[in-house]
């Protein structure tokens, strides 16, 4: 388990960067949230789809912490983000990231549709 769990997929058309934290313990989480930056470090700002898989995933007020932080680097960088799975995190670890990064995380009860909803205009 490695790089694969960050890379650019391909939906009509249109690079999504899939971050898949799915069925990952809240160590794996942070480990993979980590490397997210790297991944849009060369994309020109403003121009990622970002699509956050949380399916099953474990995140725990610590996760959390990283997540915020790492939802506020990315901010600059991405066009659209949706996440899947977000009934994983507790809600109020949820809102929590959404308000501190100032972001709308549109989240979906599937893959499919966020990958829609991200290369919809």
């Amino acid at each position: 388990m490695g790089g694969d769990r960050v890379r650019f997929i391909e939906h009509k058309g249109k690079q999504i960067l899939l971050v898949d934290v799915s069925h990952c313990s809240a160590a794996e989480v942070e480990r993979i949230s980590r490397l997210v930056p790297s991944f849009l470090a060369s994309e020109p700002k403003g121009s990622v789809l970002l699509l956050g898989d949380f399916t099953g995933a474990e995140v725990t007020k610590q996760t959390a912490e990283r997540l915020k932080q790492d939802t506020v680097f990315d901010r600059p960088y991405l066009k659209r983000s949706a996440w899947v799975g977000t009934d994983a995190i507790p809600h109020a670890l949820f809102e929590n990231i959404r308000s501190f990064s100032r972001r709308e995380l549109p989240a979906f009860k599937t893959r499919e549709e966020a990958m829609e909803w991200l290369v919809g205009e």
